[in-house]
């Protein structure tokens, strides 16, 4: 397997394991920053303009691209893509195969399952402007979930596996379905 390359200013927080065939930082003239006690794994790549707190963990083979924030005791499992642009609060745990679009803001406490995904491209079409999601602290997304462009996911919401979210949804609320409805 192949060493690790650093491009550009990297800095690595005391205690940080870093497996072998990790690329970190993706320009000579850009930082990145990632906390101490993090465990980043084989096959991962994280671009420059990257700032990342202590207790970050990944799976193999994530994808965290530029200009994004990470808080501490983070997850992002096996195949995780964050598409830059975003923010990404503590506590948030991001698993297998989660995609969170540019633009997207995720706040603390928040639960993202396997194969769910945000999306910000309401139009699908070259130019058109990108509004990723927002997910509110504590927010619990199930398996294989879509929340469209532009959506706020309140505070404490549970999203059904398989739910296609395509309006805001209110703070401590369940919704499921497609298209997502608030269940009793």
């Amino acid at each position: 397997m192949p060493d690790i390359v650093k491009t550009g200013q990297v800095i690595i927080g005391k205690g940080s394991v870093i497996q072998p065939g990790v690329i970190l930082g993706s320009r000579e003239d850009g930082r990145l920053v990632i906390g101490s006690n993090a465990c980043i794994r084989s096959g991962t790549i994280i671009y420059s303009d990257v700032i990342i707190g202590d207790n970050f963990k990944t799976g193999h083979n994530v994808l965290i691209r530029e200009n994004t924030a990470i808080g501490n005791n983070t997850l992002a499992g096996t195949n995780v893509v964050i598409d830059g642009h975003c923010t990404i609060g503590s506590n948030v745990s991001l698993q297998t195969n989660a995609y969170v679009t540019a633009h997207t803001q995720v706040e603390d406490n928040v639960f993202m399952g396997p194969c769910s995904v945000t999306t910000n491209d309401k139009y699908m079409c070259s130019g058109a402007e990108l509004k990723g999601a927002t997910l509110r602290k504590g927010a619990r997304i199930g398996a294989n979930a879509v929340i469209l462009p532009g959506i706020t996911v309140g505070e404490n919401v549970v999203v059904g596996s398989g739910a296609v979210v395509t309006r805001n949804v209110e703070a401590v609320r369940t919704v499921a379905g497609n298209p997502a409805r608030v269940l009793k």
